[in-house]
């Protein structure tokens, strides 16, 4: 049952948000201001899903009290029981919303991400695959007026990727490719096969938040080893002319991140510093999930990068998601970028799992 007192009290906290946002010192502070900006976006939504919740609610109560009285004439009887219909099938959506939006957001939805993606086993193939997988992942940003940028990149001479790094920049960019993170495994013809035998490949994809002034990561010089050398690739003739390229060490974690895709040793410093970043919170995430045992990890959107996700069939034209028991036949359209029928019914299936979660959590795990 959802609590009325609750629901009362929203409409009040988004103007206290208001008001705290209009003060000139929460401007000033970035990471406040950010904070509120996410909780005044998901107060609102929660307030317009209470306001139709409520309004339903309050009419299916009036139609059920009018054909209560047995005094009631047949006409207006007609007209309530017509409108109680209505109201019995709209109230059981209008409270999954209002549920929905009573889940506590996820402050990461909103980033920009970092993807790397990796050629797994398959050879020549598999690299082709994975730069198949960097052009799908482009064309999708296109169609969301993203913006995508290679931080760093390793080609191989048939026009694929060994390992491919590239930001993704835009409104809810980590919401929607979150779920992307693990194994992909394509079944085709190989441009390489001469026989025409259909082979099997793969690659693995990681998706990282992006880290921001927000996180507080704290990395000191000391802990940093920083190798330049000679840039090598698609980036052409001048990059081998200077040390350019940059490869970064951090030494407490063992982590190693590099990029050579610009002339500039600086800009490349300073894009190696934003993958570090990022996968410095994403190992910190996975620690305190860890400790507290999080069941989250075991949901959709957990990020398993040891789980395999999806095969791309293509000679039936078919992508199978095996994490949402889901097969589509729109395999060529959805190499064009064109993943939302896929990528939606996870984002459901994640949310169906968090309300399970709530509702285990509220009950103790009784049915």
């Amino acid at each position: 049952m959802i609590d009325d007192v609750y629901l009362e009290r929203v409409a009040t906290r988004v103007d206290d948000l208001e008001r705290d946002l209009s003060q000139p010192e929460t401007v000033a502070d970035k990471a406040r201001y950010r904070s509120l900006v996410t909780e005044h976006s998901h107060i609102k939504k929660l307030e317009r899903c209470c306001s139709e919740f409520l309004n339903l609610r309050r009419g299916h109560q009036e139609a059920t009290s009018l054909l209560a009285n047995e005094k009631i004439d047949e006409d207006l009887r007609l007209l309530a029981e017509g409108e109680l219909a209505e109201l019995e099938t709209s109230l059981p959506a209008a409270e999954r919303a209002l549920k929905v939006a009573l889940l506590p957001s996820d402050p990461d939805d909103s980033r920009n991400c970092i993807v790397e993606i990796r050629a797994g086993t398959g050879g020549d193939e598999a690299g082709l695959f994975a730069g198949d997988l960097f052009r799908m992942y482009s064309r999708y940003a296109e169609h969301h007026g993203w913006t995508c940028t290679v931080l760093d990149a390793s080609d191989t001479s048939l026009g694929g990727y060994k390992e491919v790094v590239f930001t993704v920049e835009g409104e809810n960019v980590y919401r929607h490719l979150r779920y992307e993170s693990g194994g992909h495994r394509v079944q085709r013809i190989p441009a390489t096969e001469t026989s025409g035998r259909i082979h099997t490949s793969a690659a693995t994809v990681a998706v990282f938040p992006e880290a921001e002034e927000i996180d507080d990561i704290e990395v000191q010089s000391d802990e940093l080893r920083i190798d330049t050398y000679r840039a090598s690739g698609a980036g052409g003739q001048h990059v081998n002319k200077t040390d350019s390229a940059v490869r970064i060490t951090h030494l407490p974690s063992g982590l190693v991140v590099q990029s050579q895709d610009e002339r500039s040793q600086h800009r490349n410093k300073e894009k190696a510093m934003r993958v570090l970043l990022a996968r410095l919170l994403d190992l910190q995430r996975l620690e305190e999930d860890t400790r507290m045992a999080s069941t989250r990890r075991h949901l959709v959107g957990s990020g398993d990068r040891s789980q395999r996700i999806r095969t791309y069939n293509f000679p039936q034209n078919r992508v199978t998601d095996h994490r949402a028991n889901l097969s589509l036949y729109n395999l060529d359209r959805m190499m064009e970028g064109e993943l939302d029928n896929l990528l939606t019914p996870l984002y459901e299936q994640d949310i169906e799992m968090q309300l399970k979660e709530q509702l285990d959590t509220q009950t103790g795990g009784v049915a």
